[in-house]
């Protein structure tokens, strides 16, 4: 699949906003503890992944009730869906200067926001980061049983696997901000069983 950016410009997938808040102090102070130790961007790019995958428990996983969508706030309070772990990420990839699109697949009955009854589709949101020209998508939702993602700039190693015959598909268009559907939903949501029945199926 071909990747395409919404925008050319690929400077708008560094930007800081009220959602990916990489001038925060939260984030700033994670992404310098981060960056110690690592020899170079994709040291980093990679102990970023990996910190946001797995010490922000998905909150499904964790059955926590909490909607987070700030990145700032995803990373103080370690909670959120996939859509809000992708924003934390790139939060703390873009304040380390490595440009951050937003993608994301239509599932079936995805837990990011299945209703239970293993129908219907669901939007599933993680990010892609560009080294060497091309861009490289990477799933931070948090692994579980069944669930092995892993950082990787050599073939894509997703939570998820589209399956065609299900109708899932893989969206193509990289994002410099957050899809406004999915945010407004984020937003919206007072807990996450609302969340679970307000996600966007499609975009």
């Amino acid at each position: 699949m071909e990747l395409i950016q919404n925008t050319p410009d690929l400077s708008a997938y560094l930007v800081a906003d009220d959602v990916i808040d990489h001038h925060h102090p939260r984030v700033r102070e994670t992404a310098a503890r981060l960056a110690e130790g690592v020899v170079d961007s994709y040291g980093y790019a990679r102990a970023a992944y990996e910190f946001v995958r797995d010490t922000v428990p998905h909150s499904q996983d964790a059955g926590d009730p909490r909607v987070t969508w700030r990145a700032s706030d995803v990373l103080e309070l370690r909670t959120g869906i996939c859509h809000a772990k992708a924003h934390a990420l790139a939060a703390l990839l873009r304040a380390e200067d490595i440009p951050t699109a937003f993608c994301y697949q239509s599932l079936l009955h995805d837990d990011d926001g299945g209703d239970g009854d293993g129908s219907g589709h669901v939007v599933h949101g993680l990010v892609a980061v560009r080294f060497n020209g091309a861009w490289h998508r990477q799933d931070c939702r948090g692994n579980k049983p069944g669930v092995d993602a892993q950082f990787s700039l050599d073939g894509e190693r997703l939570a998820f696997a589209v399956d065609p015959q299900s109708n899932e598909v893989d969206c193509p268009v990289l994002y410099a901000e957050p899809h406004p559907v999915v945010l407004s939903a984020l937003k919206a949501a007072p807990d996450r069983p609302h969340l679970w029945k307000t996600l966007p199926t499609a975009l």
